[in-house]
């Protein structure tokens, strides 16, 4: 039997395994006792998207979506059952721009008069992120034999030069900005000052949040903090002398110390709004931007990743503009960028979706960078996070030159042209002075535009866009100092603007409606055979494991086109 016939009965196994699974249907939600402990559980990776794939499901793969544990935290939020909350923190694979919008969550869980309780179960070299999160509640306790250290803030870089000298290749480049420091990541063997003015600025910006955001939550000053953290409390004894936490304690303890009825996660999972007294008013369409900018209708790479592409964006943003159900949109953006072309294609389809008088709002999750930002101008309000990554108003273009790598094997080629620009089609050779300036006029141009969308979008002058522009990664607090964004925060506040934007109560009900609905199952089916069907090939290549990823990365990058990308990938730890 083939290997496709194979995944092909697989895959028709799992599709009789759902179907007895909802045979019998939806079960009642849990019956909830007054004065009710709630165990929210809070750990791992977080999609941006309606939700998880229903295969990734069932295998137990893929990553719940981040709007579902908001949803929980609203829910829990007005529930005037529940006492305490208490979140489960186990290591996190998230942003620092959900991050603060989880602490934001728990900040209205403590407004509307629930006692939180923080118990971080994990034991790792770091645990800043989690510990950060943990810090927002009423109190923070620690699994015995865990390990939390709290040790502050780092940003570690990569450059590729090297390697790609070893394997005789080299690179055509044309870049517009400064701060894309000629895609060093690429190209370079360590950082330009540029890029170091702009590391050392977006780590200074997280780690104030950082300090700013503990010290608020623990009732310390932000130079205590720094002490504390400086201290370098590793085990939770020193955690809390330090005054860091609470206490260490067995968790199965803490429950029954509070005394009270305890509701775990998946049952409150099945709690429907209308019980807690959700009775919406207005619906506003959810459209999630993630992963790469890319052109066409696709949901994911290859690889299985998702993707924000333009085709399918821009098909939801005009079926969300003619249903007379929908009252507004909201623009959910998680991406670093990517396509020039497939940006653009989705700031027009945005704009073609304004027609319809329904505002739209983009709302940043982790990183709304470069093609990921150029989209967002286009709407009528951008809402980010405090530490968004965004901005990065820039473009390069990568070519690359195989002849000294060819050489080393042993291949050798010849070209013939007709035309004086015809070498640019050409990957061996270098580009000609001409085909050099050509591609530094191309990027130019694109940059040039990325200009002007920016500045017609956020009413700014051009110069005013360059100079905050030059291929420069902000925070999100930073580019609202910048105007760059109108307001900080993240889902919630996104929603509280449309709520003003149509003229409601602060307080009324809207409904967020994923746009477009969930994928149908033969989709899904059709993705999951592609997907593993790819994994499998690359599997079998007969190449280390670090060569196979320098062949993803070459794979994925359109060379030789201009990228709206941000110079590098930045993860503060």
């Amino acid at each position: 039997m083939s290997v496709r016939r194979k995944y092909r009965f697989c895959l028709l196994f799992v599709l009789g395994l759902l179907v007895a699974m909802f045979w019998f249907g939806e079960e009642p939600g849990p019956v909830i006792d007054a004065d009710s402990t709630l165990v929210l559980e809070i750990g791992g990776a977080y999609a941006e998207a309606s939700q998880a794939p229903w295969i990734s499901r069932l295998l137990g793969e893929g990553s719940p979506p981040f709007s579902g544990l908001l949803s929980l935290f609203d829910l829990a939020e007005r529930d005037s059952r529940l006492g305490t909350v208490v979140l489960v923190i186990r290591p996190l694979d998230i942003g620092w721009g959900k991050v603060g919008e989880l602490r934001e969550a728990i900040g209205r869980l403590e407004a509307a008069g629930h006692r939180t309780l923080a118990y971080l179960e994990m034991a790792t070299f770091s645990g800043s992120r989690e510990y950060f999160l943990a810090s927002a509640a009423d109190e923070v306790w620690v699994v015995p034999a865990g390990s939390v250290p709290v040790l502050g803030l780092a940003a570690e870089y990569f450059f590729l030069g090297g390697l790609w000298d070893n394997l005789g290749i080299e690179f055509d480049v044309a870049k517009a900005g400064r701060y894309k420091s000629a895609v060093e990541v690429y190209t370079a063997t360590g950082m330009s000052e540029p890029s170091r003015e702009m590391a050392n600025s977006l780590l200074d910006s997280t780690n104030d949040f950082f300090l700013s955001g503990i010290a608020q939550g623990r009732g310390m000053s932000v130079e205590e903090v720094r002490a504390a953290i400086d201290h370098g409390p590793i085990l939770p004894v020193d955690l809390e002398s330090l005054g860091l936490i609470d206490g260490v304690e067995h968790l199965d303890v803490l429950l029954d110390a509070l005394g009270e009825a305890v509701v775990e996660h998946d049952e409150y999972a099945a709690v429907s709004p209308e019980e807690v007294g959700f009775a919406p008013v207005a619906r506003a369409a959810l459209i999630y931007g993630s992963g790469p900018v890319v052109s066409g209708w696709g949901a994911r790479s290859p690889g299985g990743e998702s993707v924000f592409a333009a085709g399918r964006v821009a098909e939801s943003l005009e079926r969300a503009a003619e249903d007379p159900s929908i009252d507004a949109i909201i623009l959910r953006i998680d991406s670093p960028g990517g396509s020039a072309l497939a940006a653009e294609e989705i700031w027009r389809s945005i704009g073609t979706a304004q027609q319809a008088g329904k505002p739209i709002i983009a709302s940043f999750s982790d990183v709304a960078a470069s093609g990921g930002y150029y989209v967002a101008v286009a709407a009528d309000e951008i809402v980010s996070n405090d530490a968004t990554l965004t901005g990065s108003i820039g473009v390069f273009a990568l070519r690359p030159v195989l002849a000294g790598g060819l050489a080393k094997l042993g291949v050798s080629s010849e070209s013939l042209t007709r035309g004086r620009h015809a070498d640019f089609m050409l990957s061996n050779p270098p580009l000609s002075p001409s085909g050099r300036k050509r591609l530094q006029a191309m990027v130019l141009q694109i940059y040039d535009l990325f200009v002007s969308r920016v500045a017609e979008g956020r009413g700014m002058e051009r110069d005013a866009v360059d100079r905050v522009g030059q291929g420069r990664v902000w925070t999100g607090s930073q580019a609202y100092e910048l105007g760059l964004v109108d307001f900080l925060g993240g889902l919630h506040t996104a929603t509280d603007r449309v709520r003003r934007r149509l003229n409601l109560a602060a307080d009324a009900d809207v409904a967020l409606v994923p746009f477009p609905p969930p994928r149908s199952l033969s989709e899904e089916l059709t993705d999951a055979l592609d997907v593993r069907l790819a994994q499998m090939v690359e599997a079998r290549l007969p190449l280390p494991e670090a060569l196979r990823s320098v062949q993803s990365w070459l794979a994925d990058l359109p060379m030789g086109s201009p990228l709206l990308v941000p110079p590098y990938l930045i993860e503060i730890r």
